[in-house]
C-alpha cells in the first residue's frame, strides 16, 4: 500500500510507521499523503502510539533521526564482542546478527561469502583463516 512511498517519505514494517521528509515545509503534505492511503485502505491508527513532530526516535530497533538513520550502539557492540563461531547454529546466530547491519555495510553478502560456503547443506563445518579474516 505504500510501494510508491517507501524509503521516500515512508518506512514501515508490519505495524510501524515513520513519516519522514527531506525538508521540514514538506513535511505537512508528507503526513497528509499518508492520511490519505491510510483512509484510502480503511486503516486507522491508535492515537496513543503516535507521536507528531519529533525530531528522533526509536523505530524496529534503529535511531531514525533528522540526518539519517542509525544503528543503535548496544547492537554494535553486542555483535563485536561475538566470539567466533564455533557451530553452524552459532554461525547462523551471527549471521543474523548481521543481516541486522546489511543496509549500512555494502556488499554485505561478498564480504560474508567464507561463511555462506560453511552453509551449504552437507559441508562439514570448518572455520578456517579466511573465515577468521571476514570475521
Amino acid at each position: 500500500m505504500f510501494d510508491d512511498m517507501l524509503h521516500k517519505n515512508v518506512e514501515y514494517y508490519v505495524d510501524d510507521l515513520v513519516v519522514k521528509s527531506h525538508k521540514k515545509a514538506n513535511h505537512p503534505q508528507d503526513l497528509r499523503m499518508v492520511f490519505e492511503r491510510l483512509r484510502q485502505y480503511q486503516l486507522q491508527m491508535n492515537p496513543l502510539k503516535c507521536a507528531f513532530g519529533v525530531a528522533s526516535g526509536k523505530f524496529l530497533g534503529f535511531v531514525v533521526r533528522r540526518h539519517g538513520i542509525e544503528i543503535k550502539q548496544a547492537k554494535i557492540d553486542a555483535i563485536t564482542a561475538l566470539p567466533e563461531p564455533r557451530n553452524i547454529h552459532e554461525l547462523k546466530s551471527l549471521q543474523e546478527n548481521l543481516a541486522y547491519l546489511r543496509r549500512y555495510i555494502s556488499n554485505l553478502a561478498g564480504k560474508c561469502e567464507p561463511f555462506s560456503k560453511l552453509m551449504k547443506k552437507g559441508t562439514p563445518f570448518q572455520w578456517d583463516a579466511e573465515c577468521s579474516t571476514t570475521f
